[in-house]
């Protein structure tokens, strides 16, 4: 199975949408146990929502707020980069939360 359709899973997963037809999600963390890059691009993804979810429940217009948010993204950005994890979060089409995230046509390994 491709890396890519795994990532889209992740993306539907995190968004709390379904799984793209024929993965279940023991075939998803079966995939996840074997592969390193679907597991760093999960916990990157998961990272990032977990900064927007923080940052949503502050004040717009707490300054430390959204300057710890910006540190936080850009420590979560600056990792080694996978295949697909340049579009997380972006306002491109394709991004996290719309469950077609760009993720690069990896096959699983």
């Amino acid at each position: 199975m491709l890396c890519s359709r795994i990532r889209t899973a992740l993306s539907a997963r995190l968004d709390g949408e379904e799984l793209p037809p024929g993965l279940t999600p023991g075939r998803l963390d079966d995939h996840l146990a074997g592969c390193r890059d679907c597991r760093r691009w999960d916990a990157q993804a998961r990272a990032l929502t977990a900064g927007l979810d923080r940052a949503a429940t502050h004040p717009a217009d707490d300054p430390t707020a959204a300057a710890s948010l910006l540190a936080r993204l850009r420590a979560v950005s600056a990792g080694p980069e996978i295949s697909g994890t340049a579009d997380i979060g972006r306002g491109d089409a394709g991004t996290a939360g719309t469950g077609t995230a760009d993720t690069g046509g990896t096959p699983a390994g």
